[in-house]
């Protein structure tokens, strides 16, 4: 499994190498101090967000909720705090909801067959709708100064000079690549997505796996959502929108397979690293934004063909 796990992880890094000479090459600037600092910043948000798309895809899902969680812990935590609830218990109350919601919709569709696409698609615009029914579609209140210097791009810690969201996204990558290759669950995790139909004869319980990934999805997601409101300042609900196709597309070009059973967190950090760059690198050369979406797009499909031509595991045991 672990050898599975890290098959693809070369070509993405490549991929990562390639995009930041071309940037480098061609926009004054790129490789600047605050640039990079940037662009690590910015990465460690979609890496967050990606790591719980990762688990769900090992599995053979898809978890479509997650721009949902992250706008709706975006504006419950910052509204919640300005009617006078403490930050750490309007982070538990969030966390809790998320990982709740996360649950149910891996629950549902592993009991019922049903793929989670629709399912999570679903209840994640009920949950944002419910949330923009109770601030009335305009949140008040924002993040504690502590959790603004932990995402700023202007922070340090001491002499090094990357805010603390990039070292703490470092211990989650570390803890989540652990995860996969050293324990039981996360074997269990590539186990049911190679061969789901086999998965029950040897003792693996496909419910327990599908609440687990999608809840831990769901927590994670939640946690960009809080993350995000320390960077922007504000409450925003739409402040997940980016995150339905790139937490996808960093999956997929980090090697992730949309069938389950093969990739994981190191070719999901080199995706978002990559589409990071893309994006910056094309926004550089005065592309529009219908433009820089048209190439990520064609990017996503010239990696799902290529990747599409190795044989998948389940046709190996």
């Amino acid at each position: 499994m672990v050898k599975h796990a890290l098959r693809a992880v070369p070509p993405a890094y490549f991929m990562v190498i390639a995009i930041f000479i071309v940037g480098a090459l061609g926009i004054d600037g790129y490789t600047s101090l605050f640039s990079i600092r940037a662009l690590l910043v910015l990465s460690a948000f979609l890496i967050i967000a990606s790591a719980g798309q990762t688990m769900t895809m090992l599995i053979g899902g898809i978890d479509l909720s997650i721009p949902f969680v992250v706008g709706f812990a975006n504006v419950a935590v910052a509204q919640l705090g300005a009617d006078g609830v403490p930050f750490w218990l309007a982070v538990i109350i969030v966390m809790l909801i998320s990982i709740a919601l996360g649950a149910l919709n891996g629950a549902i569709s592993a009991i019922l067959k049903v793929h989670p696409l629709i399912i999570t698609l679903g209840t994640g615009t009920a949950l944002l709708g419910a949330v923009l029914l109770w601030t009335r579609g305009y949140p008040s209140g924002s993040a504690p100064d502590y959790i603004s210097n932990f995402v700023s791009i202007g922070a340090s810690i001491g002499p090094v000079p990357v805010p603390w969201l990039v070292p703490a996204t470092l211990v989650l990558v570390v803890l989540l690549l652990l995860f996969e290759t050293q324990t039981a669950l996360g074997r269990q995790v590539f186990a049911l997505g190679s061969n789901p139909t086999a998965a029950p004869y040897v003792l693996i319980k496909p419910l327990r796996i599908w609440m687990f990934c999608f809840g831990l999805s769901a927590a994670l997601a939640a946690l960009t959502g809080i993350l995000l409101l320390g960077f922007s300042g504000a409450a925003f609900a739409d402040a997940g929108r980016p995150y339905l196709f790139q937490t996808v597309a960093a999956a997929v070009i980090g090697g992730t397979a949309l069938s389950g059973g093969k990739g994981g967190i190191l070719g999901t950090v080199a995706g978002a690293l990559a589409l990071t760059q893309l994006n910056t690198v094309l926004i550089g050369f005065g592309l529009d934004q219908s433009a820089v979406q048209a190439a990520l797009g064609a990017l996503i499909v010239l990696v799902v063909a290529l990747y599409g031509r190795q044989a998948h595991l389940r046709n190996s045991i």
